[in-house]
């Protein structure tokens, strides 16, 4: 994560924050603009690994029939936050109630009313997800967070939102399953040691920043 300089147009009135994020997403393809906490964060572009990982996160929804007439599992969708006049967020995976398009908000993004659970895969900008977006989700009482730590290898998840963090936080490492809140609409096994091989790197390919 990086909180990106802003350079105002030469025109009366600087732009606002969204207007300036706007920009930066049409300046910087592939990367993901977010505004947390009033600041504008830059997550770079993912790679191969993040996203094998995001798709083997998929499959066990998919296969527990999440995606269907109750709710869909959807990538990259706006969440609209609480938390400030103009924030929001794109996490990497969600499921979502599957009426969710009724409950459109600012920004091309969505109440948070309708988001089941959200995922994040982390990259070089992994404290975002392991720290800012801890408290930006439990803010708009998102019932389950889950990340796939790739830096330390292993998965979070955290449940029951109170204020700015969740009361319930649980860490599995490799060898162990993780059997998500019965909620989300169906069981939904994660096997911790394949999700963390998916989004692994070879030695000789791996970023010191990752």
């Amino acid at each position: 994560m990086s909180a990106a300089a802003v350079e105002y147009p030469c025109d009366d009135e600087p732009e606002s924050l969204l207007e300036s994020a706007h920009r930066l997403t049409e300046q910087l393809p592939g990367h993901r603009v977010e505004i947390i906490g009033g600041v504008i964060t830059v997550a770079p572009r993912p790679d191969g690994p993040h996203a094998n990982a995001l798709t083997s996160l998929m499959v066990p929804f998919l296969a527990a029939g999440l995606h269907g007439k109750e709710s869909r599992v959807l990538q990259g969708i706006g969440l609209w936050l609480p938390g400030g006049p103009q924030d929001y967020v794109i996490p990497d995976l969600a499921l979502v109630d599957a009426d969710f398009d009724a409950h459109r908000a600012d920004n091309h993004c969505y109440a948070p009313a309708v988001f089941r659970l959200v995922l994040e895969v982390t990259s070089s900008n992994y404290r975002s997800d392991l720290h800012l977006k801890v408290a930006a989700y439990a803010e708009a009482k998102i019932p389950g967070y889950v990340i796939l730590d790739r830096r330390h290898g292993r998965v979070h998840v955290l449940t029951e939102p109170g204020g700015s963090t969740y009361d319930r936080h649980e860490v599995y490492a490799p060898g162990q399953t993780v059997t998500l809140p019965a909620s989300i609409g169906a069981e939904v096994v994660l096997d911790v040691a394949e999700l963390v091989a998916a989004g692994s790197r070879t030695a000789e390919a791996a970023s010191p920043t990752d």
